[in-house]
C-alpha cells in the first residue's frame, strides 16, 4: 500500500477547464452584450442629432449634396437595430432580409424600364452561336451598354438565375463554365 495521495483524474481536469472556459465564455458575451447596448444606444443618438441638424439644415435653406450620401449610410445602421430584439428570432432574419434588399437597390444602377442584367444576357447569348462564359458575356455586355457598369460577379449570378429560371443551360468544360440559351441547345439537339 502507498501513501501518496491520489491524484485527481485526467477527466477531473478536463470537466474543470470546460467548466471555466464556459464561465470565461459567458462572462465574454455579457461584456460584449453591454458594449453593443452602449453603442446601440449612442447610435440611436447619434441618428436623432442627424435628424435635428438636418431640419435645421432645411430651415436655413443650405441642404448640401453631403445629406444625401450620409442618408444611404443609415439603411446600413437600420440594420443593427432590427436585431435588437431576442437574439435569432424572426426579427433578426427579417433586419438581414432588408440589409440585402437594401444592399441590392444601392448595388443596381438600373432605371425604371431598362432591362435587367439576365434580360441582357439572355439576348447576347441568344445571337451566339456557341457557349459564352460569364467574363464574355460581361465584356460583350460592357461594350454594349456602357453607361452600365458592370461586374463579372453580376452577370455571372444573371447567368446562373436564368439556369434556375430554366432560360439558360450551364456546360463546364474542365475548370470552366459556359452559359447557353435552352433555344439554341435544343435547336442543336434537334440536328
Amino acid at each position: 500500500m502507498s501513501k501518496n495521495p491520489p491524484t485527481p483524474s485526467v477527466t477531473a481536469d478536463y470537466a474543470q477547464r470546460v467548466t471555466d472556459d464556459l464561465s470565461a465564455n459567458r462572462s465574454e458575451q455579457e461584456r460584449v452584450r453591454t458594449e453593443l447596448a452602449r453603442l446601440q444606444e449612442e447610435l440611436v443618438r447619434l441618428e436623432e442629432s442627424e435628424q435635428v441638424l438636418t431640419k435645421m439644415q432645411e430651415v436655413l435653406g443650405t441642404t448640401p449634396k453631403q445629406t444625401a450620401k450620409k442618408g444611404k449610410g443609415s439603411k446600413t445602421a437600420a440594420v443593427p437595430a432590427a436585431r435588437r430584439s431576442n437574439g435569432r428570432g424572426a426579427a433578426g432574419k427579417a433586419g438581414v432580409a432588408t440589409g440585402r434588399k437594401a444592399s441590392k437597390k444601392a448595388a443596381s444602377p438600373k432605371k425604371p424600364g431598362e432591362p435587367t442584367w439576365l434580360e441582357l444576357a439572355t439576348a447576347h447569348l441568344t445571337g451566339q452561336s456557341e457557349p459564352k462564359s460569364a467574363a464574355e458575356v460581361s465584356a460583350a455586355l460592357t461594350e454594349a451598354h456602357p453607361e452600365r457598369p458592370v461586374q463579372v460577379t453580376v452577370v455571372r449570378n444573371a447567368l446562373e438565375q436564368g439556369v434556375a429560371q430554366g432560360l439558360l443551360v450551364r456546360s463546364k468544360q474542365g475548370r470552366s463554365v459556359f452559359y447557353n440559351p435552352v433555344l439554341a441547345v435544343s435547336a442543336q439537339s434537334g440536328s
